[in-house]
Parts: C-alpha cells; structure tokens; sequence
C-alpha cells in the first residue's frame, strides 16, 4: 500500500495579513520533506469560494512549485474540476502537460464533478448537467493532450474546433486518470471505465476491503477503457485519516488539538446543512461551538493516523490489509511544526517497511492482473473521434456580431511600421545634413 498526503489548504479565522501567505509557503516547505521521507504522492485539491475549509484554488500553481522542490514525490491532481464552466478542456490539457514536465513525468491527473453549491452556483453550472459534461470535458482534455492535432468535438456541454494543443504531456500516452469517488456506485462508475478511484472512505479498513473487492471485480466483469492508458488502481481518504504523529499518544493529541474533524465538520457546513455567507460565516468559530456540544466531532485515538510510530504503524496496517492500492493522509489546520515532525518520524519508523512490501505487492498485482486487462482491453470501444480535416484551416481577423473585428494587432503593426518609416527618414535626414 502506498502512502500520500491529501492537502486541502484550510485556513481557521481569524486571518492576519500574513496568513495566506504563510499557508502555502509552509505547504512547500512540507511537500519537500514529504518527497525526502517518501511518501508516495501529494495529492491537491480544487475548491473554490469555500473560504476557511479550503484555500486550494489553483492546484496548479502550488505544485509547480512544488516540482522545483521535489524530485520523486507524484504531484496528484485531487482532483481537478472538469466542469467547463470552470476549467475549459484544452486548458487543463495545457496545465496538466505543463505541470508533467516541469515534474519531469510525475503528474497524476485527478478528475472531479464538484458538489457544493458554492462551486457549482458560483460558476453557473446546473447539478443536473454535471457527470454529463465531466463525461465530455473528460475525453476532450484527454484527447487534446494525444491527438496532433485534436479533430474536434461539438458535443452537449463542449464544443472545440480542430487546434493542436501544444505541450503534450511527458508521460505517454498521458498521466494517470483517476475520478473522485463519494459514493460505491461511483467507485463502480470508475472500474467500468478502466480508470482509478478516489475513493471517500469513511468507514474504517473493514467496509473499505468490500469497495475494494468490488472495485477490482466490476473492473474484471465489466471494464471497458475510455482513455488510451487504462488506471486500475482505488486509493481511500477521509475523514478518518488524518496524520498526527509524536513520540507519544499524548503528544500527538495534544498536537492534533480539535483541529482533526474540521475536515468532516467543512463538508457537512458547505454540502450539506450549512448556510453561508461569503466573507462573514465564520466556519472554524462554528466548528469550535459544535465541538464543545459534541466532543466526539474532534478526531482521537484509532480515528486517523494519530498517536506514536506503534499505534500509527498499527492503523495503517489495518488499511493495508483491506486491500486498498493506496490511502491519503489527511493534514491537520494550522499545525505546520506538528505536521514537519509527523513528516519526519513517518519517514524514519514507519513509510520504510510499507514501501518495501509495496514494491512486492505491485509486481504481484500486474502479473495477476495481466489476463484481466487483456478481457479488459478486448472491450475497448473503437474511438469516435472525428477524422482531422486536412483541408482546415484558420487565419486572418478574429470577427463577431454586427461584423466587429477585433483590430487591435493591425493597428499596433501600422503604428510600428509608421515609427520605422520616420525612424528611417529621420536617419536619413541626418546622414545627409552631415555628408
């Protein structure tokens, strides 16, 4: 089983003027002692207009940077909104082939609907239409980072003429496709379509062995690739899996304070039951209020990876056993000298036994796997992507209604062209002056 850090960026009020800031400086310092303990990948989220739970907006930036600071940990898209509305197709293919090769091939590429009405009411995108245009957007970006060059797609939600979408991606044919899984029958979507499950797991190693069973089993039954690259691969998060660790359970309480289940009480304020008012609900101020009515809200012992190297060693061991390719750790708000120390203990106690049995357990399950994704493979569809037209092509004046045309390049090329022609004359007037 491999184990990765899941960051969402969450931000407490109060705000001083340097806490942004802060935030994401302290997330690369983190990132780069994650990629030397190693930890299999720092995964991402997109939020948007979710203040105080989440200030990941531009996912893209953050592990930019992060890949000039880094040089094995996979930079995962956890996940990337694919609703066009937000993030038109060519773009994310643009972003996500950047992304691979500044990292130099580590991009794994994380895809989601989006849920909150925040997001979704923000951006003006009708929940009904969402795993519609998640469907398009999804085989557009795909396709604009393979094909030279992308045919074209006119579809519900997504039109695109023919364009070549330049950078493609290092990893070929293109990184790893994972979908954002919060309930089984989207784990189940996700193994019909031959790519990988992030997987909401809130219900302990126990029920997480039949997601996973069932996941693998509806991959070898009904499998049938929609990308190039198929990903069969489920990873859990949660809300039971934050990461503390100390050298004692006590510490590491002490450390995690009430901050572990402000992860849960966010989802629950922002999708389900809260009401919000931009820039004046105070989240954290009501989390605290709804701990000190029900402390249980406030993760401890046997409730993440919390505790000493023993007792974190104990509960990931558990997951390990379920099955599940891979878990994400949770970070705890504004605990950046306790997350370091976490970083740093799991590195040297507890991460070195878990990859040396991970190296064995992937050899293992892609040679069982191998006549599975032959079946699999037998069932990919032939692809409907349009034939490029070699006779397309485009140029000249951007123009619109009422025949405007966007002007403003040959008006800056005439006026160029005029300071050379006097440019020229005044030179020439000189040389004669002087001869």
């Amino acid at each position: 089983m491999k184990i990765s850090l899941f960051y969402e960026f969450p931000l407490p009020r109060p705000w001083s003027e340097d806490d942004e800031h802060q935030l994401f400086q302290h997330g690369l310092t983190e990132v780069e002692a994650a990629d030397k303990a190693g930890f299999s990948t720092v995964w991402l989220t997109e939020h948007h207009f979710l203040e105080e739970y989440c200030h990941s907006t531009a996912p893209e930036m953050f592990l930019a940077a992060a890949s000039q600071r880094t040089k094995n940990v996979r930079l995962g898209f956890g996940v990337m909104h694919l609703l066009p509305n937000i993030n038109p197709p060519a773009r994310i293919a643009e972003r996500v082939a950047t992304l691979d090769h500044l990292s130099n091939g580590r991009v794994e590429y994380g895809t989601g609907e989006g849920s909150s009405v925040a997001e979704l009411g923000g951006f003006n995108v009708d929940p009904a239409d969402k795993r519609a245009q998640w469907e398009e957007a999804l085989e557009v970006s795909i396709r604009c980072m393979t094909e030279e060059p992308f045919s074209g797609f006119k579809g519900e939600h997504v039109e695109m003429p023919a364009r070549n979408v330049v950078p493609k991606p290092l990893q070929k044919p293109h990184p790893p496709v994972w979908v954002a899984c919060t309930r089984p029958s989207s784990v189940e979507m996700a193994a019909q379509k031959a790519i990988g499950a992030l997987s909401f797991a809130y219900t302990g190693p126990e029920a997480l062995k039949e997601r996973v069973d069932g996941y693998y089993r509806d991959f070898e039954e009904q499998g049938a690739p929609v990308t190039p690259a198929i990903n069969p691969n489920i990873l859990a998060i949660g809300g039971d899996l934050s990461m503390m660790v100390a050298k004692s359970d006590e510490e590491a309480l002490k450390r995690l304070g009430t901050g572990g289940g402000f992860f849960s009480f966010g989802i629950m304020h922002y999708y389900l039951t809260g009401m919000h008012t931009p820039g004046r609900t105070k989240v954290w101020e009501r989390y605290q209020e709804a701990v000190k009515e029900d402390p249980t809200l406030a993760y401890g012992p046997g409730r993440g990876a919390i505790g000493s190297p023993d007792t974190v060693r104990e509960f990931l061991r558990g997951y390990e056993a379920s099955g599940v390719d891979e878990i994400i750790l949770l970070l705890n708000p504004r605990s950046h000298e306790g997350t370091m120390e976490s970083i740093e203990i799991m590195g040297n106690e507890i991460l070195p036994e878990f990859i040396e049995r991970d190296e064995k357990a992937v050899a293992d399950k892609a040679k069982r796997l191998e006549p599975v994704i032959e079946k699999v493979e037998a069932r990919r569809r032939p692809s409907e992507a349009p034939l490029f037209d070699e006779t397309y092509a485009f140029g000249g004046l951007p123009t619109g209604r009422n025949k405007f045309t966007a002007g403003e390049i040959p008006e800056a090329m005439a006026e160029i062209n005029e300071g050379r022609v006097k440019a020229a004359q005044q030179e020439k007037a000189a040389r004669e002056a002087a001869g």
